[in-house]
């Protein structure tokens, strides 16, 4: 097991053009839309219009007049009761600066623990709402949670690992079919190693595709499609599983530890991914772990210590940076491919796919040379980002029109090329 301790990194870009505007403007009229919906249900609901009609509800009178579904009659009534009492985030829905969507999730902290820390800090996390995308927004309410009902966070946590649960049986035809429901700790076992083994079914169709036309392939031309590998892969698992030797390495996850603004407000993990996981959860895998420590400070180099036994490190933390051991040797600049400790520094930096409209997580990306390695770029973590296969090839492709990394970044227009 690998354990990497870090702080914070960021990434972003904009892009734009008159579709996008378009589509812009569109989107903020539906989310003020949805804020006078949800207002006006609030009232109509408080007025008690609907009893006369013998209704037991509004939701019920919702449900049958205005032909919603119940859980859409449920939540805009639910959405207007939460507005009344958060006046900043009704101002922001009705501007069209959030959507329901950022709403719902704000509405679920107004109760419990959370409920006092939410109208104190109304602004600070309308502001992240407006600043940051929907998934980067949910990452961080997810540590506010945390920090202000931890215990709620971590018998969340436990609750959902006890609803566990894996099915299998066979049909009357001798088909088996099956469901799956794992916490993320084991999700992450079973998904990382099914992956990679999906990977390796995808390369050998390729060669063998590629050797069977004399040509490059089109993905529909291989032997097997994704559910076809996905499911090839799950019984190469169990296959490997049982004639695996008994002291062979068991899978194990990787998470990252953060270490700054979390230190001194509660402790909370992130899995590679970046599903972040309280800190309890994590206990029971840190056994014989081993402890990457990592030096990062926000605009600086990352810097990686060898790995060591959990048992025997200590871990200082000062201001925002963790105090690493011994430096990892990092690839020479005039290397073509990333490696080693370049290459991990950049994946804990980075964490995801570079691209602002992807979220690709680290494991299924390549690091890509900000300045072309044919250009004379050097291949340091200066010099390197995350990019998923997709967006590593559409930057390549642009490089090869416009002749210059420096002429592709100024034509945040361009459309990327129809995936295969």
């Amino acid at each position: 097991m690998v354990v990497d301790v870090l702080c914070g990194s960021d990434s972003g870009g904009e892009w734009g053009g008159p579709e996008c505007d378009a589509m812009e403007s569109g989107l903020g009229l539906k989310a003020r839309v949805d804020a006078e919906t949800a207002r006006a249900a609030a009232e109509f609901e408080a007025s008690g219009a609907w009893q006369a009609s013998g209704a037991v509800s509004a939701k019920a009178w919702l449900v049958h007049h205005c032909h919603l579904s119940p859980a859409e009659a449920g939540r805009q009534l639910r959405r207007g009761r939460a507005l009344r009492h958060l006046p900043l985030v009704d101002a922001a829905f009705g501007e069209g600066a959030v959507t329901g969507d950022h709403v719902d999730l704000l509405v679920d902290l107004d109760h419990g623990a959370t409920k006092d820390a939410l109208h104190r800090q109304e602004q600070l996390l309308v502001d992240l709402a407006r600043t940051y995308t929907f998934r980067e927004f949910k990452h961080q309410l997810t540590y506010w949670e945390s920090h202000h009902d931890p215990d709620g966070t971590t018998e969340e946590a436990e609750e959902r690992r006890n609803r566990r649960d894996t099915d299998l049986v066979e049909t009357f035809d001798g088909m088996w079919l099956g469901k799956m429901t794992l916490d993320p700790v084991s999700g992450t076992i079973v998904s990382n190693e099914l992956e990679r083994l999906v990977q390796l079914l995808f390369e050998a169709d390729w060669a063998e595709a590629t050797e069977r036309l004399g040509r490059t392939p089109l993905l529909c031309e291989l032997r097997r499609t994704p559910s076809h590998r996905r499911a090839d892969a799950l019984v190469m698992m169990a296959r490997r599983s049982a004639s695996r030797p008994r002291d062979a390495r068991k899978p194990v996850p990787t998470f990252n530890v953060h270490v700054g603004w979390e230190t001194l407000h509660g402790a909370i993990g992130e899995m590679e991914h970046g599903r972040p996981v309280p800190a309890a959860q994590l206990l029971s895998w840190l056994e014989g772990a081993d402890m990457v420590r990592v030096t990062h400070t926000p605009g600086g180099p990352v810097t990686l210590s060898h790995a060591v036994r959990l048992k025997e490190v200590t871990i200082t933390c000062l201001e925002d940076t963790v105090l690493a051991g011994l430096d990892r040797r990092e690839c020479p600049p005039t290397d073509r491919i990333f490696t080693g400790a370049t290459r991990r520094a950049i994946e804990i930096r980075d964490r995801r796919c570079t691209h602002p409209y992807c979220d690709r997580p680290a494991r299924y990306c390549q690091i890509d040379h900000i300045k072309p390695y044919t250009q004379g770029g050097p291949t340091t973590q200066a010099n390197g980002r995350l990019l998923c296969g997709f967006h590593n090839r559409w930057y390549y492709q642009r490089v090869q029109r416009y002749g210059s990394s420096r002429q592709r970044e100024r034509s945040p227009d361009e459309r990327p090329p129809p995936r295969e």
